[in-house]
């Protein structure tokens, strides 16, 4: 069985910056690719920023681009999500995934709202 547990959101104002954490536990997770989504009230959940299981490869939406920095620490089995520069439309509920061949294990979410 495969846990994925998010953490770090909170209340933050424009501009501020926060870091969530996502811990796996799962044999071999430094073999496993690993993603950010994020879901905003009435808006369908979106790819947020991913990055392989060495950590070299890194993806981010267009609308993070710049400010978002998605990293790994395969030692301590987790990921992370660095926000700057954060605005009131990344609110959001923000969900880990961790994904172990055909397999997708989602996190529960943690909540974000960016607001003043």
């Amino acid at each position: 069985q495969v846990q994925v547990v998010e953490s770090g959101g909170g209340l933050v104002e424009p501009g501020g910056s926060l870091r969530l954490s996502c811990a796996a536990s799962t044999f071999g997770f430094s073999s496993y690719p690993m993603s950010w989504y994020r879901q905003a009230p009435g808006k369908e959940r979106e790819l947020v920023a991913s990055i392989s299981s060495s950590g070299i490869i890194r993806n981010y939406a267009d609308s993070v681009k710049g400010r978002f920095t998605i990293s790994r620490d395969n030692a301590k089995h987790t990921i992370y999500l660095q926000m700057n520069s954060l605005k009131p439309e990344d609110t959001a509920v923000y969900y880990c995934t961790i994904s172990r061949g055909p397999t997708v294990y989602w996190g529960q979410g943690t909540q974000v709202t960016v607001s003043s």
